[in-house]
């Protein structure tokens, strides 16, 4: 008998049996890797959870707390059976090949990316307040635990009856791996007044900030610039000489630009002559009313 024959002999043949063996190996040959997505069909509750079918050799379970970042009350209502829904696994498999999946993981995730989004893109946010503290308010966003700081909201005294209420703001700081997210209402309320505002209308303001180019100028949370050049015809050494910080002053809006976020004011234009606001401020403070008025009344006429 020759090497060749007798090495024939020794293989065996591959039967109809082993080869269905192969494709069901094959068919269970998953690798389920704790933070991936897997798609499933919910085929079966019980009191701790559901199963899911996610084409593995064992079904995935989602415990009752991972169904929803919610509390839900029926679970059909968030996975009813024969649905397909995509799960974050949190548990690799298990001696039995069975992976643990959470809706809450994956809506939570997905939060936090569209949080990142839409702080990138400047989009306005809705916050619902939970609580309050000496600091702020506490709220959740899809899931998510913000705070909103006193000095950033638009309500500033009755922080109680915000309770319950949704809030819009402006996404300040996210630290993902501390959990933290801060808001803003700042953008809101200045976004608000500026469209509350008209050029050319007089307003009176508080001088927040003394600059060498000019002043800011605080008006119902909103502030503006008064620069320097827009302050009076006469020539201006020192604005500190003038002006200071705490200061009531009347204003005339001479720019709003909303693209810029950007208020420019000006006062010269109360002036009957150069330098008169540096000269007689307190008089051309008391009679600005009168003195725009009249200003106007000879550019329309």
């Amino acid at each position: 008998m020759t090497a060749n024959s007798n090495s024939s002999q020794q293989k065996t043949p591959f039967s109809m049996d082993d080869f269905a063996q192969a494709l069901e190996q094959e068919q269970y040959d998953y690798h389920f890797s704790k933070g991936d997505i897997v798609k499933g069909k919910v085929f079966q509750y019980d009191s701790s959870g559901v199963y899911v079918d996610i084409g593995g050799k064992s079904p995935g379970f989602v415990p009752l707390s991972e169904a929803s970042w919610q509390n839900v009350s029926n679970i059909a209502d968030v996975l009813p059976l024969q649905e397909e829904f995509e799960f974050l696994i949190i548990k690799e498999q298990d001696s039995e090949g069975q992976v643990k999946l959470s809706r809450r993981q994956l809506f939570i995730e997905q939060a936090w990316d569209n949080l990142v989004e839409i702080q990138e893109k400047g989009k306005v946010v809705e916050m619902l307040v939970t609580g309050v503290n000496r600091g702020g308010v506490i709220g959740q966003i899809d899931g998510l635990k913000a705070f909103i700081p006193r000095s950033h909201l638009i309500e500033k005294d009755d922080f109680e009856k915000l309770i319950d209420q949704s809030l819009k703001a402006n996404v300040l700081q996210i630290d993902r791996p501390q959990n933290k997210i801060v808001l803003t209402q700042r953008n809101i309320a200045r976004s608000s007044a500026m469209q509350n505002l008209q050029q050319g209308e007089l307003v009176q303001g508080k001088i927040v900030k003394i600059q060498p180019y000019g002043l800011f100028v605080d008006f119902g949370g909103v502030a503006g610039l008064l620069h320097i050049k827009q302050i009076s015809e006469g020539q201006i050494s020192s604005l500190s000489n003038i002006f200071k910080i705490g200061e009531e002053i009347k204003v005339v809006v001479l720019e709003i630009d909303e693209i810029k976020n950007r208020i420019s004011l000006t006062t010269k234009v109360l002036e009957t002559y150069p330098g008169e606001f540096i000269e007689k401020k307190d008089l051309v403070m008391e009679t600005a009313e009168a003195r725009l008025a009249e200003k106007q009344a000879k550019s329309a006429g």
